[in-house]
């Protein structure tokens, strides 16, 4: 602050003898007392406490400008830039007029009211003249080291600091004027860019840009009077053809930005850029640019994109255009109510010029940011696209040409075609003929597969474009082609024959099944229309191949809503006629199913078309598939895969027994539940041999619900095949309740990108945070990996439930002697009277016991249990005798007592 009042002094005493000195004096006072200026803004971190800091500024742009006008007095071009050069740059500690240039670089950054005593100086037009010069006369090579230096890029950067605040300033514009060079450099910028100086390129790019930005009336008025943008464009026509595009395109930029930044002032500049041609430059500039690399002159070509795309909106008056909307359209379009804005399109050249380039051009980067300019447009007002489809229709005629464009084009649009449903809510019916005929003829398969992925998006987004889709021939054309591809795939039965598909022309299979099956999504009439061309033969065969599965279900899933015999027929027959092997074919074929059998008219025809003993035959395949340590083929299967498919099997017969008697006596008269019984013992994870059970003594006896859970969520170590049989136990547990069909221990979960698969051998784990992976044989990843839902002691509480499956107990009396394996006895004996207890449990009330002797129980437990259940040393003995007990004070058959 001490400082500041000195030097506050000393410039007071300098205005006090300042009118008494000659010129000279005065000058060198000044010159005295700037460097003390300077050191005290450099220690006060740019802090200024000047009263008299707008008279300093008024002083020193004074000076400056007088400096500068003498070195530019009289002198030629080349002299005279020297001058400029010589006086501008640093001279030991500092020269005169680097004093002053740094001085008024600092003084207008201070504010708006010391700033505009700089501009009164007439800085802005003597320092125009030095833009000139800079610009237009380039050192010679002797210099170059010199144009080069530290030293003069940091005089470059104060000077056109400097110009950049003044000019941004309307006063600062008015007072350029004077100097009468605005124009000039404008049209050398459009004449000389391949003749300037290099190192002022980019630096009169930022003024004259600034420059353009603050025009005002009196600007305009004077460019357009000197046919500034006219001797412009005339000027970048002959550059056109000799500058390489990235230099055109900088150049013909700085003009644009006058014609398109004075348009809110005045429509003159741009009048007189279209009265000469000026859109056809712009068109030759930009078509110029093809197969520039990336980057390349890409800020300026994508700034005369942008300024084109504003040029859109520069228009007098208001299109006007009356389009006929074709029915039907979507249930809440209206385009009575579709009101302009101020960003409608009212000026159709410039979108010619873009439209024009789209056609003629396949250069990506062009293709892709006049794709992103027409999303723009569309953006600012809804009505925009209507405006531009009914007059110029640049989408209409884009379809015809789009399979020539590069993948990439063509998939960003039909990203705007859909655009045109999801975000403007209307069908576009002429385009969408267009489309489907570009999906007909299928002249590039990854155009076809494209604009068939965009057809799609539309159809599952509302019901309507079934029936378009339908009504266009779309649907049939896409039932032909599935004929004949299904064909292909019946007469390869595995093999590789030439004809297959594969890459894009398969991936387009996979979305012609997946738009069949949108198309016939809750659509009985679609649906019908498929089984009319006969299609149902075909469209099984692409069970087979898993890319074409889950599309294919979901038709077939839909023809069930007409006639569930078929699909029951065609699910069935799948799975007893896949091998062995085929894990997940029959994973995915009873998840579809279990999908239908939450409808309960599906149940008669699962019964009739042979559904139970179907899922059951699915056991018997799976003969030793969870032994310990795995044996044979299995040992390249996960176990955990194989007790999902026992989950999704048990699941499928619970979701048809579900609340159907029918069925229900159908599976308890036919033996079903003694067959179930007898599969899931044979896979392996039950021991088969009869071992003589050793008596031990089970110091700590476990409910069901905590083996399970020390058996899963704790770190005790259990066998695997234990693991298993716990795990279908409780399957069964489940069962008993009726609730097996509604439950999800297993939650698919897509790999990601990188993961490494495991051949995990251990069943699953019951807390979610613990993932089970699967392998398939031959595959490096995964095909899908399952974790666990939910955790056992909720889902297997003891209470005494409702009985709905009795049958299913039955099937855990008949495994319960299987759980004893050599060498495991106390585990064994453990988990055994754990099952007993638990079926003890599950038999307290009174409706409960009658139901399980209806159901043969006690039968169930002399049968199989009959070395426990007679022998009183056998640690079963006495928890299967209360069990009788319970149930023999129910009415018993005379020949089940003897």
């Amino acid at each position: 602050t001490l400082l500041w009042e000195t030097l506050g002094k000393q410039f007071v005493e300098y205005e006090q003898v300042a009118p008494f000195l000659i010129p000279e004096d005065q000058q060198r006072r000044l010159l005295e007392f700037l460097p003390h200026f300077l050191k005290a803004w450099e220690q006060s971190a740019g802090v200024v406490v000047f009263p008299n800091i707008q008279l300093l500024a008024s002083e020193v742009s004074k000076l400056l400008t007088k400096e500068i006008k003498k070195n530019l007095n009289g002198k030629p071009a080349e002299e005279a830039r020297l001058a400029l050069e010589q006086l501008l740059q640093q001279k030991g500690e500092a020269g005169d007029g680097h004093l002053l240039l740094k001085s008024v670089y600092l003084l207008s950054q201070t504010d708006l009211r010391t700033l505009w005593n700089v501009i009164g100086s007439g800085l802005p037009a003597a320092l125009m003249q030095c833009l000139y010069l800079f610009f237009t006369v380039p050192l010679k090579k002797t210099c170059d080291d010199r144009e080069t230096s530290e030293d003069d890029a940091q005089t470059q950067e104060m000077l056109v600091k400097i110009m950049l605040n003044m000019y941004k300033e309307e006063q600062g514009i008015e007072e350029l004027l004077a100097a009468d060079k605005l124009q000039s450099l404008i049209i050398a910028t459009a004449s000389l860019w391949d003749q300037c100086s290099h190192s002022w390129k980019a630096p009169t790019g930022r003024v004259l840009r600034t420059i353009s930005k603050a025009q005002t009336r009196n600007s305009i008025v004077y460019l357009q009077a000197v046919d500034c943008i006219k001797i412009a464009v005339q000027n970048l026509f002959t550059l056109a053809d000799t500058l390489p595009a990235c230099d055109v395109c900088e150049a013909a930029s700085i003009v644009l930005c006058f014609v398109k930044d004075s348009y809110p002032v005045s429509s003159a500049l741009l009048t007189e850029f279209e009265n000469n041609d000026g859109y056809q430059l712009l068109l030759k500039i930009l078509l110029r640019c093809e197969g520039l690399q990336q980057n390349e002159g890409d800020p300026y070509l994508d700034e005369i994109l942008d300024m084109l795309t504003c040029l859109t909106t520069c228009g007098k008056t208001e299109l006007k255009v009356s389009g006929n909307i074709v029915h039907p359209q979507l249930p809440h379009f209206d385009f009575e109510q579709t009101q302009p804005s101020g960003m409608t399109v009212k000026n159709l050249q410039p979108f010619r010029v873009l439209q024009s380039i789209f056609q003629r051009s396949n250069d990506q980067h062009l293709c892709r940011r006049i794709l992103a300019a027409i999303g723009t447009i569309w953006a600012w007002d809804r009505v925009n696209f209507f405006l531009l489809e009914w007059t110029l229709q640049p989408i209409n005629q884009f379809t015809d040409i789009i399979h020539f464009k590069p993948h990439q084009i063509q998939v960003q649009f039909f990203r705007l075609v859909e655009s045109i449903v999801l975000d403007l809510s209307y069908v576009p019916h002429e385009i969408l003929k267009k489309v489907q005929y570009l999906i007909k003829e299928n002249i590039v398969p990854f155009c076809t597969l494209t604009a068939l992925q965009c057809l799609l998006s539309m159809t599952q987004k509302d019901l309507l474009f079934s029936d378009i889709f339908r009504d266009s021939g779309l649907l049939g054309l896409l039932l032909a082609l599935l004929r004949k591809e299904a064909k292909i795939l019946r007469k390869s039965a595995g093999t590789h024959l030439p004809g297959l598909k594969e890459g894009t022309e398969k991936e387009l299979n996979v979305v012609m099944l997946k738009m069949v099956a949108a198309l016939t999504a809750r659509s009985v009439r679609n649906t019908v229309v498929l089984k009319d061309y006969g299609m149902v033969p075909y469209i099984k065969i692409f069970l087979d191949d898993e890319c074409y599965r889950s599309a294919t279900l979901s038709i077939l899933e839909q023809l069930s809503v007409i006639n569930y015999e078929e699909y029951m027929r065609i699910i069935i027959g799948a799975l007893c006629s896949s091998t062995q092997w085929e894990l997940r074919l029959k994973l995915d074929l009873l998840k579809s199913l279990l999908r239908i059998l939450e409808s309960p008219k599906s149940h008669s025809a699962f019964r009739t078309c042979s559904g139970f003993n179907g899922l059951l035959s699915l056991l018997s395949d799976m003969e030793g598939a969870l032994q310990d340590p795995p044996s044979g083929q299995w040992t390249a299967v996960g176990q955990n895969c194989i007790l999902e498919l026992v989950f999704y099997t048990l699941q499928g017969i619970t979701a048809a027994l579900h609340l159907d008697p029918v069925n229900s006596n159908f599976f308890q008269r036919n033996g079903l539940f003694e067959k179930m019984a007898e599969d899931l013992g044979s896979l392996g994870c039950f021991w088969t041999e009869g071992e003589r059970q050793i008596p031990v003594n089970l110091e700590k006896k476990r409910t069901f619900a905590e083996f399970l859970d020390a058996a899963f969520c704790s770190s005790e170590p259990f066998p695997m095949w234990l693991k298993n049989c716990i795990w279908i136990l409780s399957f069964l547990d489940h069962m008993v309740k009726g609730t097996l069909h509604q439950e999800s221990y297993f939650k698919e979960r897509k790999p990601e990108m990188g993961e490494e698969s495991r051949d995990d051998q251990e069943a699953p784990q019951a807390q979610e945070q613990h993932p089970v992976a699967f392998k398939r044989p031959g595959n490096k990843l995964p095909a899908s990996a399952y974790m666990l839902w939910g955790n056992p002691e909720d889902k297997l509480e003891m209470r005494d439930c409702t009985i709905v499956h009795p049958g299913a107990v039955c099937v855990m009396v008949r495994l319960l002697p299987k759980l004893y394996k050599e060498g495991h006895a106390q585990l064994s004996q453990e988990i055994q009277w754990a099952l007993v207890d638990h079926i003890q449990s599950l038999v307290k009330s009174e409706k409960s016991r009658q139901v399980m002797c209806e159901s043969g129980l006690l039968s169930t437990i002399i049968s199989s249990c009959q070395d426990a259940f007679c022998n009183d040393s056998h640690p079963l003995h006495l928890p299967l005798t209360r069990v009788f007990e319970k149930l023999s004070s129910q009415a018993i058959e005379p020949h089940v007592l003897r």
